[in-house]
């Protein structure tokens, strides 16, 4: 395993217009960590992975494993392991020969071949699948010989391309805590793609979230949940209201907003927020750290149910605020509650975040 390294990374390609695909990255992934690249389709993180494997080369920028300088060194000297989103796995060999065939390129002896490919097979629990074509494996099956072909090879870097998507979602859960399970076992250093938060949430040390070719913010899972730092951000990992409040005063570390009609509260806020008194504050707030009250509850934010939509867990709702539709996700609902009715909305200060624009 290894550390790896991005500084002011850039990709442009041509014909593309003035925008980049990868805008000025800076990523330090620690020795041994899964690291996930988090975003919409088309934010830059595929193009990102690419450039660290070494399938582009950065136009700007440079990419160290180590102290090694490899910004330009081609994929095949790079020591990295690949699982594409398709699994690339060749279908006229059996399992043992597309685990096998990294060590064939690098000219591994016979049995040191062998020996290697059983162990990465029983890595990925298909110990005796190896005389078995690709045909007759299911597609988790399929995503777990894509697994143990990149890890045969014993790289510095494992890199995974969406290797989710193309499985149903109860087999997504099951394979990624596999992935994961490896990973830590192996000891390599991981980087990973994926568009789904659940599965970043819940397989990543770190996370980077990125939006329109730029890294929008680095941090923990909890981290970035509970404290985003865009509203970009708040809003693509899970749900979140991100509420236009008016500022009252403001200082180091807490901005006091107000509540439409209902009086004010002091929310916590990043040290750079650069906030002043008049101005307007955005600030994030889960739907489950909003809780139902009567709207004659003092500091309680008020509106009309919109939408009501029972889950067994909790009960979704939409409430007009007057100019804000707020989610929130109550798990105690006065019984008769309807889509009409007037409640009120009572604020989790510790929970709410200011957030930049």
């Amino acid at each position: 395993m290894i550390d790896v390294t991005l500084e002011s990374v850039s990709k442009r390609f041509p014909r593309a217009g003035d925008s980049a695909a990868v805008d000025n990255v800076d990523i330090s992934i620690a020795a041994g960590e899964f690291f996930t690249l988090l975003g919409p389709s088309g934010c830059g993180k595929t193009t990102t992975l690419r450039m660290v494997a070494g399938f582009y080369f950065p136009t700007l920028g440079r990419i160290r494993f180590g102290q090694e300088d490899v910004t330009h060194r081609p994929p095949n000297k790079r020591d990295t392991g690949m699982v594409f989103q398709n699994y690339a796995l060749f279908p006229h060999m059996s399992v043992a020969q597309n685990v096998a065939y990294g060590l064939k390129i690098r000219k591994v002896g016979r049995i040191e071949s062998r020996r290697r490919v059983d162990e990465a097979l029983g890595q990925v629990h298909l110990a005796g699948y190896g005389d078995r074509r690709i045909d007759q494996l299911s597609g988790g099956q399929q995503q777990r010989v894509a697994l143990a072909r990149a890890l045969v090879i014993r790289p510095r870097t494992l890199l995974l391309d969406e290797p989710l998507s193309n499985l149903d979602a109860k087999l997504r859960e099951e394979t990624r805590v596999e992935i994961r399970r490896i990973q830590q076992a192996a000891g390599t250093t991981a980087i990973y793609v994926t568009h789904d938060q659940a599965e970043a949430m819940a397989m990543s040390d770190r996370i980077a979230v990125m939006e329109s070719g730029r890294v929008r913010q680095i941090g923990a899972p909890q981290e970035i949940y509970h404290r985003p730092a865009t509203a970009f951000v708040a809003r693509f990992i899970g749900r979140s209201n991100v509420l236009s409040l008016p500022v009252i005063a403001a200082d180091a570390e807490s901005v006091t907003v107000g509540l439409p009609g209902s009086g004010e509260i002091v929310v916590a806020a990043p040290a750079d927020h650069g906030l002043r008194q008049g101005e307007t504050a955005l600030v994030s707030v889960r739907p489950e750290h909003l809780s139902l009250t009567a709207s004659t509850t003092p500091g309680a934010l008020v509106g009309r149910v919109t939408e009501l939509e029972f889950t067994g867990m909790a009960t979704n709702l939409i409430i007009d605020t007057g100019g804000e539709q707020v989610q929130a996700a109550a798990i105690d609902v006065p019984a008769g509650i309807a889509v009409g009715d007037q409640v009120g909305l009572r604020l989790n200060r510790e929970r709410m975040w200011v957030v930049r624009p």
